[in-house]
């Protein structure tokens, strides 16, 4: 009887040992956004909290959301893998020291849209210039969809993607510099020519136009979709926010 009991122990504590394993997040993403701002970006927000909060579980990846910009400090983004700018960017100096030196000692992040809008009010010399590697310069409006090219099919975040898609509904912006000028840069996706002119208010009507890059030196994406309420409506598109944050995460960990 003792034998018997003592085996069914040992197997029960493996099996709690094995359960307990199983369920360890792969990782863990904070992420940060605004509901005070336009009233496109809060919408894209809200609808990427459901978003990515679905694909933890699916995942099994622990994901955070805070309106608090106040966390982005050192003694909390060491819990974190992955630290995820829905619709905006840190204004204060003390959040964005944390976040330089997050990403300088192997922190990963991703950014959507205005969370890489700049300009003369920035003031952010090493994100405008070395991190992102992009100036704001005008954009097209009111938001379209567009074809976009996937330049690099063999990249983590662009597998299962096809040459080009339409995406949906979207204010596209442009930039100057040109990331793809930085030899830092590795542009995944760009806009098509095709879609020029583009806009009826505030019409693109030519030039290079990266839409998903990331710089080499750092574990980072910037995605320029982000803007109202259809950008979740593609099965394609969010093939590659899936993809994205499972090759961002796994990059932080290590």
């Amino acid at each position: 009887m003792r034998q018997w009991l003592a085996a069914f122990f040992v197997v029960l504590a493996f099996t709690c040992g094995m359960t307990l394993h199983a369920q360890q997040p792969r990782f863990h993403v904070l992420a940060f956004y605004t509901e005070k701002t336009e009233a496109d970006h809060v919408d894209f927000a809200r609808q990427a909290l459901t978003f990515f909060a679905d694909q933890a579980k699916r995942d099994n990846f622990a994901w955070q959301a805070t309106t608090n910009w106040d966390d982005l400090n050192a003694a909390n983004l060491q819990h974190y893998q992955l630290v995820v700018w829905l619709n905006d960017s840190p204004h204060v100096g003390a959040q964005r020291a944390a976040f330089e030196q997050y990403m300088k000692h192997g922190g990963a992040w991703l950014g959507f849209h205005f969370a890489g809008y700049n300009d003369e009010r920035t003031h952010w010399p090493w994100f405008v210039h070395d991190f992102l590697s992009a100036v704001f310069l005008t954009n097209s409006w009111p938001p379209l969809p567009a074809t976009l090219v996937v330049e690099d099919r063999g990249q983590p975040v662009t597998q299962g993607l096809p040459e080009t898609f339409l995406s949906p509904a979207n204010e596209w912006y442009m930039w100057k510099p040109d990331p793809r000028a930085s030899k830092n840069i590795h542009v995944l996706l760009s806009l098509s020519p095709s879609n020029y002119p583009l806009g009826m208010k505030d019409t693109l009507t030519a030039g290079d136009l990266p839409v998903v890059w990331t710089n080499t030196r750092y574990k980072m994406l910037y995605c320029n979709m982000g803007h109202g309420d259809k950008i979740f409506t593609s099965a394609t598109q969010n093939r590659l926010f899936k993809n994205a944050i499972l090759w961002l995460g796994e990059a932080g960990v290590k």
